[in-house]
């Protein structure tokens, strides 16, 4: 079966790498290398032997930190194609990784920004595994227009609409499924004026140990905890530079 859809990896643009991993690392139980490229300060975040996240310091100073998810596909060059005729933008055109695969960054029409990864022979790794904790677990979207959203990213990644959940005021919280298993979810913004952009939920052991261990290392608690269908709980908080994130598990 082709991994074309399925989150391959995570990504955190951040001036402070070598704090950041030492946060994560304490949150999540990653263990922290540097990627042996010569001329590029890039860390990677493990899990045993699978890698699950990267960090690097984004090129301009001045831009904001946040988390990406990236996407595996069959073709980097045919998708980003198709991306930018459908409205969407490519922002690094394809190029290759050594050693893992072609990579592009994107944006969608409502200006979300997403990576997608032509893996090497041998799959789309790891990083995505909501059996796993230290592992991605769900994959949410904030955006102007979910129903949009959910047709652009299924006709691009096939994936599902599966359960819509009202939630009031906010509108309905659309989950979505890849390969018949629902991966993430896509919501409006909270907030007029907000950026569209991806989320990552993290999982972990236990969500009230999790909460004590990010405030003890410098972060800060922004919504939650609260229970979700499946009896599974979830927060999200900013890391010490600031950076969203999220995690769900047991309480």
């Amino acid at each position: 079966m082709s991994d074309h859809g399925t989150p391959c990896w995570y990504e955190l643009a951040t001036r402070k790498p070598a704090e950041a991993g030492a946060f994560y690392g304490k949150l999540l139980g990653w263990q922290m290398s540097k990627a042996p490229m010569e001329g590029f300060d890039y860390h990677l975040a493990s899990m045993g032997d699978t890698m699950v996240a990267g960090m690097m310091a984004p090129d301009d100073p001045n831009s904001p930190t946040y988390w990406m998810i990236y996407f595996a596909v069959d073709s980097a060059d045919m998708t980003a194609a198709a991306v930018a005729a459908d409205g969407g933008q490519i922002i690094v055109p394809p190029a290759d990784i050594p050693n893992t695969g072609r990579f592009s960054i994107l944006t969608d029409p409502q200006g979300a920004y997403f990576g997608i990864l032509q893996p090497l022979p041998g799959g789309a790794g790891g990083a995505f595994d909501q059996k796993k904790t230290g592992h991605g677990n769900w994959n949410e979207l904030l955006t102007p227009d979910p129903k949009a959203a959910l047709a652009f990213y299924g006709k691009h990644f096939d994936w599902k609409p599966s359960t819509e959940m009202p939630m009031g005021e906010m509108g309905s919280y659309h989950i979505f499924a890849d390969k018949g298993a629902d991966i993430g979810g896509m919501m409006a913004l909270p907030a007029p004026g907000l950026p569209p952009a991806w989320l990552p939920y993290f999982g972990v052991e236990g969500i009230d140990k999790a909460i004590a261990t990010a405030k003890a290392a410098g972060g800060e608690l922004l919504h939650g905890p609260m229970e979700v269908p499946g009896g599974a709980w979830i927060f999200q908080a900013k890391d010490p530079e600031g950076t969203v994130f999220a995690l769900v598990g047991p309480k």
